[in-house]
């Protein structure tokens, strides 16, 4: 455990400063990014960025994980400003940062880890799709037709519309971005190491477009004070709206899950405290609150600025402080230079993200492995592409139980022929899942001698399996049924009678 003055050593503070740099320069490029992809100024990303260092940051929970805006709420967050406007969204925040708070305060945090693995996946690679879907347009230096549906649908259009000197000049920064993004890493030398992908793309496309002087269309900048908008009492009377509630449910649950699976991602990354789960809760919801009230975009925890945390030295919570007074300097100081940015960069950081969304290389072998897992991915995803995440993500959830409602009911029946008699013997789970099972195979067989019923080997015998199979008993014949009680525990004959010669149930096949 680390000392409470670990943080005031030189070589301790040195450490988290330089981390905090390495943080600020990645999370500049994704803020802005975000929101613009979110249909909001830019300079609200920055804000939502700023909050997440300096006041979720210094609360107790986490301590390596940087919060901020995600990718992952972008499209929720576009799809509530275009139906909602940008005046709803300081009140869908600020709702969702106090369900958050309470959520955290009555122990809640810790069943987000109960959500299926495949249902945060299914959800992250759906929105991949959707985000990737909508990007694309803005590579090309147009405006995406809508929901996720039409921007897939209007792709082969979308390609047919690429001429002209503006929609080349667009498509060439945007996907030259892209491939800086993916071939940094593999530059031999120290500049990879040093400096960030994403801040290394935007700044050799601006310096391109400023260069060779390309009709590209730059951020619009309206500048700090400008873009926020404090949310009132009036704003509360929004919530009267049943659409709205469902978008709050879906911004909870998502920045809820993300940043909770992050935080458990991070922890394996270092050696040092871990993470009280209702605590980031709480951080985080106190984090959505201020965002809430200044209507700037949600904030989750965010793996991409955490693992650069991590990964450049940070020892303490001061790394992710100060990268929120350096984004702080940054937009108070150097606004202008956001307008210097082509949205076509920006848009190929976000078209790159979505992509790292996809779990690609694990579908292959979570297919071979556990089908189950991998069809729950497959179907939120979907579901989120053709409907929206809300929808999705409860289809995936709701998925997700039953299938874990229909493995954990499995029920095995063994069959003892002899002379006199058949023994039918059920072991597992018996549940009205299974039900038909049961009754086709004792349904299926000749009326040619008596059946004993063995049930004392199951481990649960619901209500819909005992009135079942007390009727199948009565209009069959005669037989003995050992099984467990009402409460589940094993007893002898529960219902017992003596077999009739020549009659009862036939023996299974």
């Amino acid at each position: 455990m680390s000392s409470p003055h670990r943080g005031l050593r030189p070589d301790v503070l040195s450490r988290d400063v330089l981390a905090s740099i390495v943080v600020f320069l990645v999370a500049v490029p994704l803020c802005v990014g975000i929101a613009v992809a979110s249909g909001v100024p830019a300079e609200l990303g920055l804000v939502t960025g700023i909050v997440g260092g300096l006041v979720t940051g210094a609360m107790p929970g986490s301590s390596l994980q940087v919060s901020g805006p995600a990718a992952g709420l972008t499209v929720l967050v576009y799809e509530a400003v275009t139906t909602h406007g940008v005046a709803a969204l300081g009140i869908l925040v600020l709702a969702t940062g106090i369900l958050q708070i309470g959520l955290g305060l009555i122990g809640f945090g810790r069943w987000f880890r109960a959500i299926s693995t495949a249902v945060v996946h299914g959800m992250l690679a759906g929105i991949g799709l959707v985000l990737i879907s909508s990007q694309l347009y803005a590579v090309a230096g147009f405006s995406a037709p809508g929901s996720g549906l039409d921007n897939l649908a209007g792709l082969p259009d979308l390609f047919t519309r690429i001429h002209g000197a503006p929609a080349i000049s667009s498509c060439a920064v945007g996907v030259g971005t892209i491939l800086v993004l993916v071939l940094w890493k593999r530059i031999p030398g120290r500049l990879p190491r040093t400096l960030p992908g994403p801040l290394a793309a935007v700044g050799l496309a601006t310096a391109a477009v400023a260069v060779f002087d390309l009709p590209v269309a730059p951020i619009e900048v309206q500048g700090l004070i400008d873009s926020l908008r404090l949310t009132g009492l009036e704003d509360f009377g929004l919530l009267a709206d049943v659409g709205l509630l469902g978008v709050i449910l879906a911004f909870t649950l998502i920045a809820s899950a993300e940043s909770l699976f992050s935080a458990a991602a991070v922890d394996r990354m270092h050696d040092g405290p871990r993470t009280h789960f209702n605590k980031e809760l709480v951080a985080q919801g106190t984090g959505n609150t201020i965002c809430g009230l200044v209507g700037a975009l949600p904030m989750t925890a965010v793996i991409v600025r955490s693992a650069a945390n991590v990964q450049a030295g940070a020892c303490t919570k001061a790394s992710r402080i100060l990268h929120g007074v350096w984004l702080l300097v940054f937009a108070a100081l150097f606004p202008a230079m956001l307008g210097l940015i082509p949205v076509a960069a920006l848009a190929g950081i976000l078209v790159h993200a979505g992509a790292k969304l996809i779990p690609v290389t694990t579908i292959r072998p979570l297919w071979r492995e556990h089908r189950g897992e991998a069809v729950v991915l497959m179907v939120t995803a979907l579901a989120i592409v053709l409907t929206d995440m809300f929808m999705g993500v409860l289809l995936g959830i709701g998925l997700a139980v039953v299938k874990t409602a229909w493995e954990t009911s499995a029920v095995r029946l063994d069959i003892d022929e002899r002379e006199d008699r058949t023994t039918v013997s059920l072991s597992g789970s018996a549940t009205f899942l299974r039900l038909p099972q049961i009754l086709d195979t004792l349904e299926a067989l000749p009326k040619d001698g008596p059946v004993e019923l063995d049930l004392s080997q199951l481990r649960h015998l619901d209500h819909a399996c005992r009135t079942a199979l007390q009727a199948w008993s009565t209009h069959s014949g005669a037989l003995r049924l050992d099984g467990p009680a009402r409460d589940g525990t094993p007893r002898e004959a529960a219902l017992a009678g003596l077999a009739r010669d020549g009659e009862g149930p036939p023996r299974a096949r």
